[in-house]
């Protein structure tokens, strides 16, 4: 089959435009002139013979003719450009980017990664973190790791392990308390939802707390805990994330009692198909969960 001419650098004009929605940031980042680009999308458009982007006072505006264009574009030089990455060095590399939350990615990936690489040295894994809000699509994420039920629209998700929380605070602190009920004189730390110290506070049976749960609020457990280490208040965390901190005594966990209110996850879209690497990945992940929980996972 005889391909018909390709205006590449047309083609990669208008894809970096409509990805700025401005030809000046796009000369930025082609390094070449504002003007280059103009041109080379107006070439683009008089072959194609439709309108790419509305000229407007200040910036553009993408047509729907655009639109339609942009996706295959985007994808054909992300394409292009993950192969060149994988030929890179002389052999063949798989690059394997994944999404994980930052509690997770810390706690618990990022000590186990080494074993991942040395073991397959030729998978690139590429971490990136988020606050269990992602969008995999949009990100070009291979898998991503969540917390919570499982339920997500358009994904596959297989369960690695259930992460209970506790209160887990400065030792200083942990002097004071005895009973689940003198956290209500301490600044109680939590995440963004806001339901889980009133869970915790059931599981200890105190069912009607005495006054709402009230403290600073974070989107991310790290800074919870970073908060915690310096005694600003009592933290609701999954332990299991967090065993560093606890051997080596920077923070203590006053009660064992937890609340269970999701598992982390490991994702992929359902219209992603499964790469020899993305396998060998998840294959190893549930290993290691094995391995660090058995069936207590």
């Amino acid at each position: 089959m005889t391909r018909p001419y390709l205006p590449l650098n047309a083609l990669r004009a208008f894809e970096a435009a409509a990805r700025h929605l401005s030809f000046t940031h796009a000369a930025d980042e082609l390094n070449v002139t504002q003007a280059a680009v103009s041109h080379q999308v107006k070439l683009l458009e008089e072959r194609l013979g439709v309108a790419l982007f509305k000229r407007l006072p200040r910036g553009l505006m993408i047509t729907a003719e655009g639109e339609a264009l942009l996706p295959v574009m985007r994808e054909s030089f992300d394409r292009m450009a993950n192969m060149l990455e994988r030929l890179e060095g002389g052999r063949v590399r798989d690059i394997l980017h994944v999404g994980a939350v930052g509690t997770f990615a810390v706690g618990w990936l990022l000590p186990r990664l080494a074993h991942f690489q040395a073991r397959h040295p030729l998978i690139e894994v590429r971490i990136s973190t988020h606050n269990n809000r992602v969008d995999m699509a949009s990100e070009g994420l291979d898998y991503a790791i969540r917390f919570g039920d499982g339920a997500w629209h358009g994904l596959e998700a297989q369960r690695l392990f259930d992460a209970p929380l506790s209160p887990l605070c400065a030792p200083r602190l942990a002097e004071t308390l005895k009973a689940p009920s003198d956290l209500f004189r301490h600044t109680l730390l939590r995440s963004y939802r806001e339901s889980e110290w009133s869970h915790w506070f059931a599981a200890a049976g105190i069912s009607r707390p005495p006054a709402r749960p009230c403290g600073i609020t974070f989107d991310s457990s790290l800074a919870m805990m970073e908060a915690a280490v310096q005694g600003a208040g009592v933290a609701l965390a999954p332990p299991r994330m967090f065993a560093r901190l606890l051997g080596s005594g920077q923070v203590v966990q006053p009660f064992d009692i937890h609340a269970a209110l999701g598992s982390y996850w490991l994702t992929r879209l359902k219209s992603r198909k499964l790469s020899a690497a993305m396998a060998t990945f998840a294959n190893w992940l549930f290993e290691e969960v094995r391995l660090a929980y058995g069936s207590k996972a």
